[in-house]
């Protein structure tokens, strides 16, 4: 399994969800309108959550 690390750049973050929804490992989750990092460790680096953000709000981050 892929090491990776998430980071969000939440002033960025406008909390439209579309990378919640297309995580396929439920990493993670919206809290008031800003993405957070809610499984860290269930992150498999697929970089969906990086390629579909409108805002560049999250990097991906391989290790």
């Amino acid at each position: 399994m892929s090491s990776a690390r998430l980071e969000v750049i939440e002033r960025y973050c406008k909390g439209c969800n579309i990378c919640v929804e297309f995580c396929t490992t439920k990493v993670l989750e919206m809290d008031a309108f800003v993405v957070k990092v809610a499984k860290p460790e269930a992150c498999i680096a697929c970089m969906q959550c990086e390629l579909r953000c409108p805002d560049f709000a999250i990097k991906v981050h391989k290790d």
